[in-house]
Order: C-alpha cells, then structure tokens, then sequence
C-alpha cells in the first residue's frame, strides 16, 4: 500500500473492490489510487447537495489507463463514475463505487480552420477554451452558468447548454467528433475513417 494508506482502509473494501484495487494498480501508480477514509470522504460531494461516499478514488492521465479501468470494471462487474470540475447540481459526479477523476491532467488543446473547429481534453475550463478561440472571434457553443469552474469534460457528458445557446448550440449540436474508449477498453475516434470501420466489425451487436 502506498505511504500514508493503512492496510486496514484495503482490508476493508468489499472482496470484488479489492480484487479491481489490485487489477489497477497493475497499470496505475499507487499514488493515484485511494481508498483511505480521509480523501474517499472528500471525493463524496460535488456542487449537489448529495453525498456518496466513494470506495476508490483514481486519477486517470492517459487514454490507456481509462480503457484498463473500464476493462477491469467490465469484467468485475463494477461500476465507475468520471468527474471532470464537479460542478453539476444534481449529483452525478458523486458515487458509492469508484470514482475516476480527471481533474489535473487531460489539458491539451488544438484551433482548426482559423477558429471554426477546436479539439479540446476533457480537463480544460469552458472560460479556457472560450479564452483559446477569444483571438478568432469564436467561442464554444454552450454557455452554462458554470462555465468558469466547469470542464468540458463535464460540458460534453451532460449537454450542457445556456441562456444564450438555447438548445440550438449545445453540446450535442456543436461536437463534430468525440474520441470515446468503451466498456471493454476499445478506443474509438469518431473522426478517423479507420477508426469507424473497425469499430463497426469488432462491434456488430452493439452496433446494431
């Protein structure tokens, strides 16, 4: 266990918990994976009024650690919840299970076509992205109340929209592309041809 974890706060996880502990900790540093009373309770609110009391806490840096999470997850039949800013008021970045955080990393960024287009990591502000484009004379389309705390991470996951968007610049009417890793780890990028034709042929069932 890493320093300053107790093998009591691992002892005590339920055995299905401690076996996806162990699957992760494989593929993750020690010092991103918590499960400690201190920083679990700390993880168990967001904006919401809602407390939830997550078993483990992990934060994710690459693509590659979120497909072995989900994998893991999958396999053990665990469920896990992402938290980007947590600033939702109604509770869906809280859990009684595990919590992936991305806060702290997933910060790159890239302008297309003079400002038209921009690729955006989940861990970047909404201001922030609004700030890149600020030089072109563009922003992003929504505009939540939030936008200076939340992420986008969080901006895509709940459609987030706003008092001036409306619905017509949301979320969902503005992503031109999404690269998305699935339960069973598979990586898909909506954007690349390739991309789509393997998913299509790995993923028929799902597909259909």
């Amino acid at each position: 266990m890493p320093k300053g974890i107790g093998r009591g706060d691992y002892k005590a996880l339920p055995e299905k918990y401690r076996a996806y502990h162990d699957a992760i900790a494989a593929g993750i540093p020690m010092s991103r994976i918590y499960c400690d009373p201190f920083r679990t309770l700390a993880h168990g609110t967001d904006a919401s009024f809602y407390r939830l009391i997550p078993k483990i806490v992990v934060k994710v840096r690459t693509p590659d650690e979120i497909a072995l999470l989900l994998r893991t997850a999958h396999l053990l039949s665990v469920s896990v919840t992402f938290r980007a800013a947590g600033t939702s008021l109604s509770g869906q970045s809280v859990t009684d299970s595990v919590l992936v955080v991305l806060a702290g990393g997933w910060r790159k960024h890239r302008v297309f076509d003079g400002g038209d287009r921009i690729a955006l990591e989940p861990g970047i502000l909404g201001s922030e992205a609004n700030a890149f484009l600020a030089p072109f004379g563009r922003k992003i389309g929504p505009d939540p109340a939030s936008i200076n705390h939340c992420m986008i991470g969080g901006i895509a996951a709940n459609n987030a929209s706003g008092m001036c968007c409306g619905t017509a610049q949301n979320s969902y009417r503005t992503v031109e592309s999404m690269k998305v890793i699935l339960h069973d780890g598979t990586h898909l990028d909506t954007a690349d041809p390739l991309s789509r034709k393997a998913f299509v042929e790995s993923h028929p069932g799902l597909v259909e």
